[in-house]
């Protein structure tokens, strides 16, 4: 069975646009990739776990502040990699420079056998949609096709 995920995409309003925070996978991985390399903060569901609530959890572990307010569903969809990413939108307005990750450990160098730990989020940054279109994972990029149209919807 596919593993399933949900995630937060943080929104503003500035400069009479819109801005997205988009989260960079922290690790020796993505130490060096840019674009396409930057997600939505997001994590696994536990058992019974419902994907607000995962949501939610995830977004704090990985920034290190709570989700508080409204959620509006951006639906499901499936990565390259074949997981599944339950996403919604919160309007809100955190402080990059506030960023508390949770750490996760990995053999590194590899087939060292040795073990480092690495923040899950390692930063975050405010994009304007056209350029967070060219910063996202490319599987996630239809996330942001969905909040403009939730938006217009007036949410």
């Amino acid at each position: 069975m596919p593993i399933t995920s949900a995630g937060i995409l943080m929104y503003r309003q500035h400069d009479g646009g819109v801005q997205v925070l988009l989260a960079h996978p922290g690790g020796p991985f993505w130490r060096r990739r840019d674009g396409g390399a930057w997600m939505l903060p997001k994590g696994e569901l536990l058992p019974g776990e419902a994907a607000e609530a995962a949501a939610r959890r995830e977004f704090e572990e990985e920034l290190g502040a709570p989700a508080d307010g409204p959620l509006h569903p951006l639906g499901r969809l499936r990565q390259r990699g074949g997981k599944w990413v339950e996403a919604f939108a919160l309007e809100g307005d955190f402080d990059p420079d506030a960023l508390r990750s949770n750490l996760f450990e990995l053999e590194w160098p590899p087939h060292s056998g040795q073990r480092a730990s690495f923040p899950e989020i390692d930063r975050v940054a405010w994009f304007a949609l056209a350029q967070a279109r060219g910063k996202i994972l490319p599987s996630q990029e239809a996330l942001l096709d969905r909040l403009e149209a939730g938006l217009a919807r007036g949410w």
